[in-house]
């Protein structure tokens, strides 16, 4: 996981970093005198231990854990849970690695749970072709469980590929509130018909926007639902641009649409883990190697991101996870070892040497307070 947060993403990383005198240190234990592991025990543990079923079922389970972990000392109130697909292009001849029409490659279809502060909660390894819902409830379940009873109040936006009946009705059954995107047709388009009549006059350059609020029933559903839509008129166009939410807030509809729009920084954290953690490098021949690969990415992902929202100042707290590893965890250090310590002398290229004290202070107070010593 060090080294995956690291930018050494392949079991062959480890021929070298076996021997990184700062690596050695971090890992601790016999690796701090003589070496870390080696690719081939690297290799071992990942494609014979860890695809144990009973191993990755822990370890699939473990970035919620540390999130439990993490909420210990700044309990949320409530919590808003995004799902969302991606892709894994694949290069090879890797078992369930299959062409995808929609996006164009022959790939894996992994399926992602975050929480408003970037956590990655859960994630999911899938074929290639699958839906962009398949598999919801094996990914969703366990991570609302978690937060039973914790939390006051749960929430969940999705995309259009998790407009499903069977997803509305776990969520209320949940007592979940959610907004999902709903995909267009002919009855949304209808009910809002007084929307989609071009405004009279000079169009302006800002855009136009509008918003109605009606209940709706598809003839998949047991019941009627509220549906939230959003009509927009740009400049220049010639047609508007159509969106339908359906939800269970009872907020008001322009505040449904706002809710909604900031699933997309869901999008931005996949795109976090693809470029910092490179979580696609999913080249293993068996799927279930490349299961245990993808839930080792989502580890080394929670680490940076545990690192930027709790122990980052306040002059780089936006940056990026590819900001922190290249500015921060991937530099360049002198190691001297003396007797009874070891000193790492680093430049003040990124970094200044107060910002980099204040980073220690706060990865300190983040340590378990002793118990008090008896009276």
């Amino acid at each position: 996981m060090f080294g995956r947060l690291a930018g050494y993403e392949d079991v062959n990383d480890a021929e070298r970093l076996r021997h990184d005198p700062a690596m050695r240190w971090i890992v601790g234990g016999k690796a701090a005198h003589s070496s870390a592991a080696s690719p081939s025990q690297m290799g071992r543990f990942e494609t014979q231990w860890l695809v144990a079923p009973k191993n990755f079922a822990g370890l699939a389970d473990l970035s919620g854990q540390w999130i439990d972990l993490v909420h210990g000392r700044r309990p949320p109130r409530g919590i808003v849970l995004d799902m969302d697909s991606s892709v894994s292009p694949t290069h090879g001849e890797q078992e369930m690695s299959v062409w995808n029409g929609h996006y164009a490659c022959t790939c894996y279809h992994p399926l992602f749970v975050f929480n408003e502060f970037g956590d990655l909660e859960r994630c999911a390894l899938r074929p290639g072709n699958v839906h962009s819902a398949d598999g919801w409830r094996e990914v969703l379940d366990p991570v609302v469980a978690r937060y039973r009873g914790k939390v006051s109040r749960i929430y969940f936006r999705a995309d259009a590929g998790f407009a499903n009946p069977d997803v509305y009705e776990f969520l209320e059954a949940e007592r979940i509130k959610y907004a999902i995107r709903l995909p267009a047709n002919r009855i949304l388009q209808d009910r809002i018909g007084y929307l989609l009549k071009r405004p009279v006059g000079r169009p302006p350059n800002e855009v136009r926007r509008f918003h109605a609020n009606f209940t709706y029933q598809a003839g998949s559903w047991t019941k009627s639902r509220r549906v939230i839509a959003k009509v927009e008129w740009h400049s220049g166009e010639l047609y508007p641009r159509l969106g339908f939410i359906v939800t269970n807030l009872s907020r008001p509809a322009d505040r449904v649409v706002a809710f909604y729009n900031k699933r997309g920084t869901c999008e931005q954290w996949i795109k976090e883990g693809k470029g910092a953690i490179k979580w696609t490098r999913l080249s293993c021949r068996t799927f279930a190697a490349n299961a245990v690969r993808l839930q080792l990415h989502a580890l080394a992902y929670n680490l940076g991101n545990f690192l930027r929202t709790l122990a980052t100042p306040e002059p780089i707290k936006d940056w990026s996870l590819t900001s922190l590893k290249e500015k921060l965890t991937k530099i360049g250090a002198k190691v001297v070892s003396h007797g009874r310590y070891i000193a790492f002398q680093m430049a003040e290229v990124a970094i200044p040497r107060q910002m980099f004290r204040e980073i220690l202070r706060l990865i300190a107070e983040l340590r378990p307070q002793p118990p008090p010593a008896p009276a």
